[in-house]
């Protein structure tokens, strides 16, 4: 009987011992816990006051004031807006024109750079991946200056050209004006999102490169294959894990553009708003016509655009995709 009593009475901890126990079982959470409340503050709440806010209608110029409900009727007025549908057109056109150069010219550089290259592949890589970390609204009002219709650059590349026999007539004896024309605005920001991108992607592909077996290669080479034809039956097929990646990063930045043809083009979106993006619009709604709501419901409306690209960008070139071909 005093046995059972002395092993039902709970055993007291030392004080040492209850602070080691209270390390071993909460420490870790509370070492980890600023992480989740910066991510709940800064990340998490937006999200979930962007949804709620898409529901009201809610002018900040006026100030903090009572927000109305009003439904669905945001995302109605902005399916029934032509603005809405031509910065949807004109994101559409310039994510093509810069997206798939990008990756036209980074997959064979980055080839030629593992293949050719291994003695300088780190200079070339850093060199190719220097745009990138440099400043958008420098790289933009560089090329603002390239594009400038009296003294740009490439104005007076083409007048240079032009008076060089046999072939001067292939090339305008006029400047062309590279902003104030419709056909020249879209292809003129493209330009600038693919020469800033295109190191990116050539890092991307680097790393897929770089994840190959080199027997492959040595193996084709000894079967007679050219090096077109290894880049085509080796590189391209298993670097479909890799283009996927860098194809939906390509989709969600191109679908989200904004300092690039907001430097370019101007705050108008350019002549006839031929390069007016949706970020651009949503930023002119919020602040200009002071429609917080509406521009919340054009925030939700490019985020399901964006993921049933990434769904059909999954299709073609994810794992499924894979292991079917396998």
């Amino acid at each position: 009987m005093q046995q059972a009593q002395i092993l039902s009475t709970p055993t007291r901890l030392r004080p040492g011992a209850r602070w080691e126990r209270f390390q071993r079982r909460y420490a870790p959470y509370i070492f980890i816990s600023p992480f989740f409340i910066l991510f709940a503050i800064f990340g998490l709440f937006p999200i979930v006051f962007s949804a709620y806010l898409s529901l009201h209608e809610w002018q900040p110029a006026a100030g903090l004031g009572s927000m109305k409900f009003v439904g669905l009727r945001n995302f109605t007025d902005n399916l029934t807006d032509p603005t809405f549908w031509q910065s949807l057109k004109n994101t559409g056109i310039i994510a093509l024109e810069s997206g798939i150069p990008q990756h036209v010219i980074a997959i064979p550089l980055a080839f030629a750079i593992h293949m050719g290259l291994k003695r300088v592949k780190g200079l070339m890589t850093a060199l190719y991946f220097l745009p990138y970390i440099t400043s958008v609204v420098a790289i933009s009002v560089i090329f603002v200056t390239i594009f400038s219709w009296q003294y740009g650059v490439l104005n007076v590349l083409l007048t240079w050209l032009h008076h060089i026999p046999l072939i001067g007539g292939l090339f305008p004896a006029e400047k062309v004006n590279w902003l104030g024309n419709r056909a020249f605005v879209q292809p003129a920001v493209a330009s600038v999102v693919v020469w800033r991108y295109v190191g990116w992607n050539v890092v991307l592909y680097l790393s897929g490169l770089q994840a190959i077996n080199g027997d492959l290669y040595e193996a084709a080479a000894v079967d007679g294959a050219t090096t077109f034809q290894q880049f085509r039956s080796i590189t391209l097929p298993l670097l479909r894990p890799i283009m996927f990646v860098a194809i939906t990063l390509t989709l969600i930045g191109n679908l989200q553009l904004f300092e690039e043809p907001y430097i370019i083009a101007g705050d108008s979106g350019g002549i006839g708003n031929v390069a007016l993006t949706t970020v651009m619009y949503m930023y002119r709604t919020y602040n200009f016509y002071s429609d917080a709501g509406l521009a919340a419901a054009m925030s939700w409306l490019l985020f399901v655009l964006i993921g049933v690209l990434t769904l059909i960008n999954n299709r073609v070139f994810g794992k499924s995709r894979l292991s079917g071909a396998d």
